[in-house]
């Protein structure tokens, strides 16, 4: 399997058919990120589609010196922060499904999906910046210095918006109970 910067680098060199390959390697990862930050399906898809037209466009007219993955999470997340602006949607993140779900009794999994819901609707309450930075280091597993480069901010902005973030959540996760 060829490595992003191969797979770019024949892209370039006017093997247009080799970006196929970088869709099959991302389409899935980035429908979810997308997903998990709009909440919806369809905007989901089509930001996705927008996402692949915006790289293949870029990687044709640019030099990338950062991460292919990172350029093409960077490309995505302000695809979601327009769509924001445009719309002010409320957003609600979808997390990872929890294959453990499986083995619970129909009580215990109600339970563990009031509290996966009681998760959603609390994260979709933290400012977009620092849920974004949440989504990506907690949901998706980007290191802090993947994260800088995917948003072009400091590593140390997104350490605080994490931290910032986390410090909303508990409080507002927290708060839901006395309610």
């Amino acid at each position: 399997m060829l490595e992003d910067f191969q797979i770019v680098a024949l892209v370039k060199n006017g093997n247009v058919d080799s970006f196929a390959d970088i869709v099959e390697r991302y389409q899935s990862p980035v429908f979810r990120y997308v997903y998990r930050l709009t909440g919806s399906n369809d905007i989901a898809q089509d930001l996705t589609q927008d996402t692949f037209v915006q790289a293949f466009e870029g990687l044709l007219k640019t030099e990338i010196n950062v991460s292919f993955k990172a350029w093409l999470y960077r490309i995505a997340t302000n695809n979601v922060l327009q769509l924001w602006r445009r719309k002010q949607v409320l957003s609600f993140i979808p997390l990872k499904e929890d294959s453990r779900n499986r083995d619970f009794t129909d009580t215990d999994r109600s339970e563990a999906i009031g509290i996966q819901l009681d998760v959603q609707v609390t994260l979709a309450k933290i400012p977009g910046k620092q849920r974004i930075c949440m989504v990506l280091h907690f949901v998706e597993g980007f290191k802090y210095h993947e994260i800088a480069i995917a948003l072009g901010i400091s590593e140390e902005a997104v350490r605080k918006r994490v931290a910032r973030g986390s410090l909303e959540f508990k409080r507002l996760y927290d708060s839901r109970e006395v309610q």
